[in-house]
């Protein structure tokens, strides 16, 4: 192969690598929305939370809205139970900019936004006897009520919450047709959990996965090296000299690939942010769908065959146009697979919608790291590397030029309609009282995944013990890194987190560090497999 094409063969993988990797994330959805751009000042120094703001009509609950707390005013109480009911008025005038004319005499007050600042309509407010505002927003967006930048020391003793367009007029409409009984409102600002059932789950599944992709892997590479010293055993001279194959249907990346990883998969992502619709969506559903197909088929494949009843049908072949030789057992199980996955497609808004998705992306990952393999140290070194840095710019860096962070309004699924994009793994929160879905991105389980499955086929064909080799501490070193993104997450109030940040360290810097004490770098970094004798070299006693 000459140069050109093995440039060419390396751009190719790096893109297809690429666009299953682009998206690397750990998301829970946030509660707290930071602002740096309006800095705190005294009296004007409260998160942005979420506020649920339940309505009812007598005894009766009726909808529930969702708004954002101000910058200024008293913090909400957290717990439902100690939040009180409150009768809503309309402000007249409806901009509250003036004293209304209508008496209050502690309800919450619903105003629209624009003709005053945000900091007038609360001092108007709280000054005609109202215990909150809700400002309407004049878009469908929620907007963050900061003060102004020539107020230095803000009082005010009133919540103020805005909520979307929809969402007031929603209310204002309920508010004037009510038939009987007397319109409250609820106002309270519920806290995540520290730690949710789904992220314990989502971390089982992670570490899970890339556990069954690496015995896979070393599995594979294993039956490969017996083979291969089966046919060399019985091979000639001449034959010895020329150049092993390889297994076909892998592929070893390089340094080359690893560096274009970054390129390649920062365009998939900014694509994605800028064509980000409803229509694109339907596009990723659409491939994410043929390669869960082609995942599903590959994993169940493999395990029929493991069973004797299936073992016939595994190695009987048939031809088929355009696919070449394909066995029976594909071509049994590649209808299921199929409608599966169409019927995840058309029903993937569902509420428990997710299982699919997950067992698609999950045989999709171990056919991945299955086929795509890190040869040695140095490549996996490279390759990490340069996703730490990615996952980082992505996730923070983007902000400085997006005036957003790119990787997280992309997780979103923002400007599309669609809850997210489907290349990733989710659980839905089960005591949170936000819901949403805990997430990982494909990439966070696939990148360090190549690295674990290259040692552990390092530590099989070295005939290392479980506690000699590398392969434990390399799955130690993931879930400690995983475990900390979760605590990030958490400690940034769901706040998505570039888990690379963490993993890579752990993973490289585990591998780097025990290689080097053991005295088995050298090895690991330039050639990844051990040195081993021609089976038909035999080792007398007195050599062994």
């Amino acid at each position: 192969m000459d140069g050109a094409t093995k440039r060419s063969r390396a751009v190719l993988e790096a893109a297809v690598f690429s666009l299953i990797c682009s998206f690397s994330l750990v998301f829970a959805g946030d509660i707290v929305h930071q602002d740096d751009i309006a800095p705190k000042k005294p009296g004007c120094d409260n998160n942005f939370v979420l506020v649920k703001v339940p309505t009812w009509i007598g005894d009766n609950e009726e909808e529930e809205f969702v708004g954002v707390g101000a910058r200024f005013g008293p913090t909400l109480e957290s717990k439902e139970k100690d939040a009180n009911k409150s009768r809503v008025a309309l402000a007249d005038p409806p901009d509250c900019c003036s004293t209304p004319k209508n008496k209050l005499t502690g309800e919450v007050i619903l105003v629209h936004r624009g003709n005053c600042s945000f900091t007038d309509k609360a001092r108007v407010a709280e000054a005609a006897g109202a215990s909150a505002i809700l400002i309407v927003n004049n878009q469908t967006e929620l907007f963050k009520m900061v003060c102004e930048a020539d107020e230095s020391d803000v009082q005010i003793g009133i919540p103020a919450v805005m909520l979307p367009q929809d969402a007031g007029a929603s209310l204002e409409a309920s508010l004037q047709n009510k038939l009987n009984g007397i319109f409250y409102v609820q106002l309270y600002s519920p806290k995540r959990p520290l730690v949710d059932v789904a992220e314990v789950f989502l971390w089982l599944m992670a570490v899970g996965t890339i556990l069954c992709a690496s015995y896979w892997s070393a599995w594979t590479a294993r039956e490969a090296a017996i083979e291969q010293d089966k046919i060399l055993k019985d091979a000639s001279d001449d034959y010895l000299n020329t150049e092993s194959s390889r297994s076909s249907g892998v592929v070893d990346i390089n340094t080359t690939s690893a560096v274009l990883f970054v390129v390649i998969a920062s365009c998939f992502l900014v694509m994605l942010y800028k064509l980000m619709s409803y229509w694109f969506i339907e596009v990723l559903v659409v491939l994410f769908a043929i390669g869960g197909v082609e995942g599903l088929q590959t994993c169940l494949v493999a395990v029929l065959s493991c069973f004797r009843w299936f073992g016939h049908a595994a190695e009987t072949y048939v031809k088929i146009p355009f696919l070449g030789a394909v066995s029976y057992l594909t071509l049994g199980v590649s209808p299921f697979c199929v409608t599966f996955a169409v019927v995840w497609a058309v029903y993937r808004r569902i509420s428990f919608a997710w299982i699919g998705q997950d067992i698609l992306g999950i045989a999709l990952i171990v056919t991945v790291i299955q086929i795509i393999r890190v040869p040695n140290l140095k490549v996996g070194t490279v390759l990490l590397s340069c996703a730490f840095l990615y996952d980082i710019f992505w996730v923070f860096v983007s902000k400085w030029w997006f005036h957003e962070s790119v990787m997280i309004m992309v997780a979103r699924g923002d400007k599309s309609g669609e809850d997210g994009i489907p290349m990733l793994l989710k659980i839905p929160r089960m005591f949170d009282p936000w819901g949403g879905y805990s997430i990982i991105g494909f990439g966070d389980i696939i990148l360090p995944g190549l690295l674990v499955a290259f040692s552990l086929r390092y530590d099989w064909l070295s005939n290392k013990s479980l506690r000699a080799g590398y392969f434990l501490w390399a799955m130690i070193a993931y879930g400690l890194g995983l475990l900390i993104t979760y605590v990030a997450l958490n400690l940034m109030d769901g706040h998505g987190q570039p888990a690379l940040l963490y993993i890579v360290p752990f993973t490289v810097g585990t591998l780097l560090t025990l290689g080097k004490h053991r005295g088995d770098l050298r090895h690991l970094w330039s050639k990844g497999e051990p040195d081993r004798l021609c089976p038909h070299v035999q080792l007398q006693p007195s050599e062994q």
